[in-house]
C-alpha cells in the first residue's frame, strides 16, 4: 500500500509554516534534498515525540516537467488566475512548497532550517509565512474555519489520488494567501457578517432559508456535482501581525476540480450577479498549485530523474 506524505491527512496543529520556493536549476542534489524532507521529519519526530511534526513537499507543474518528464500527474497544471471586475485571484510564482506543521514552533524552526540546508543555493525563498491556530480554530474574521472538512476515512478519499496508477496516494494542492480588511470587516454588525459567511458567529450553526443569501461564502463553495457534494481537505491557518493579517488557505484533493469549481463560484459572478461577498473584505495576493507525490514515489525517483 502506497504511503502519503505525513502532513496530508492528520488533523490540524497549533502552528504551521508555508514556504514557497523558486528553483534556479535542477540537479541530483535537489532531488536528494526533496527526498530527505520526510526523512528529516521522521528523525525529528522521534527526537521530539510531543511535537506532532508533519511535512509535505509539493512540486509545481513547470518544475515537475523538468524533474520527471516521463511521468506526470494527469491533472497537474499551473494555477489559473481569475478576474471578474474588482475581484482578482492571481497566479504567482512558486516551484516548490514546504508545508510544515507542529504543536511546537521551535521544532518547526529546526525542521525548516534543516530542509533549507539540504536544498541549499539551488532554491530561493519567495515567501515564508507562519500560521497559527486562532482561538478555537477560527479565522481572523472571528468565524470557525474548516467546519465542512471531511473526517475519519473520508479524509483519505477526498485528499488522495486513487485513479492515476503512478500517483496513487499523492495529492493536488492549492495555496492562496488572503489579506483581510479587518478594519472594514469589524465595522459590520454581527448579523451582516453572518450573512456574508452563511453561519452564526458564536456557535457556528449554518443559517437557514433567506437568512443565508446566495452571496454567502458557504453558498458559493458548497457545490454539488451529479448529486454529490464536492469536497476538499483544508489545512488553512490564520497568519499576521498588527499591520497585516489574513488566512493561508491550503487545500488538498484527489483532483483539482473541486477547488477550481469553488474558486470560480467565489470570484466569477453567475448570471444573477451573485459572487462571494466575503471577497469584498479579503483579497487573495498569491495563488499556486502543486502536486505532493507519495513517499514511495519520492524514494523510487530520488536518483533516476533526467535533469536539465
Amino acid at each position: 500500500m502506497l504511503r502519503p506524505q505525513s502532513g496530508i491527512l492528520p488533523e490540524g496543529n497549533q502552528h504551521a509554516l508555508f514556504i514557497t520556493l523558486e528553483v534556479h536549476h535542477s540537479s541530483p542534489s535537489l532531488i536528494q534534498g526533496m527526498t530527505e524532507v520526510p526523512q528529516l521529519t521522521q528523525k525529528l519526530s522521534r527526537q521530539y515525540p510531543d511535537a506532532g511534526l508533519t511535512s509535505v513537499i509539493g512540486i509545481g507543474a513547470d518544475l515537475w516537467d523538468r524533474l520527471f518528464p516521463e511521468q506526470r500527474p494527469s491533472r497537474l497544471e499551473p494555477f489559473r488566475a481569475r478576474v471578474d471586475g474588482p475581484r482578482v485571484a492571481p497566479a504567482t510564482a512558486g516551484d516548490l512548497l514546504l508545508h510544515l506543521r507542529s504543536e511546537r514552533p521551535d521544532v518547526l524552526f529546526i525542521l525548516a532550517r534543516q530542509i533549507m540546508q539540504r536544498l541549499g543555493s539551488q532554491v530561493t525563498v519567495i515567501e515564508e509565512i507562519s500560521g497559527f491556530r486562532y482561538l478555537d480554530s477560527r479565522d481572523m474574521t472571528g468565524f470557525v474555519d474548516g467546519t465542512e472538512n471531511p473526517t475519519g476515512d473520508d479524509r483519505a478519499e477526498v485528499a488522495l489520488v486513487n485513479d492515476d496508477f503512478d500517483f496513487i496516494a499523492g495529492s493536488y494542492i492549492h495555496l492562496q494567501r488572503y489579506v483581510h480588511d479587518l478594519t472594514a470587516w469589524e465595522k459590520l454588525p454581527e448579523s451582516a457578517q453572518e450573512a456574508h459567511i452563511g453561519r452564526s458567529k458564536p456557535d457556528d450553526i449554518e443559517l437557514a432559508g433567506h437568512a443565508k443569501p446566495p452571496t454567502a461564502h458557504i453558498s458559493r463553495v458548497v457545490i454539488e456535482d451529479d448529486g454529490e457534494e464536492l469536497e476538499i481537505l483544508r489545512h488553512s491557518m490564520p497568519y499576521g501581525g498588527t499591520q497585516e493579517a489574513g488566512l493561508m488557505f491550503i487545500a488538498y484533493g484527489s483532483s483539482p476540480e473541486p477547488f477550481n469549481k469553488m474558486l470560480d463560484a467565489m470570484v466569477i459572478a453567475d448570471t444573477d450577479g451573485h459572487y462571494d461577498h466575503l471577497l469584498d473584505y479579503t483579497q487573495a495576493v498569491t495563488g499556486n498549485s502543486f502536486f505532493a507525490p507519495s513517499l514511495d514515489f519520492l524514494e523510487q525517483n530520488s536518483a533516476s530523474s533526467p535533469l536539465n
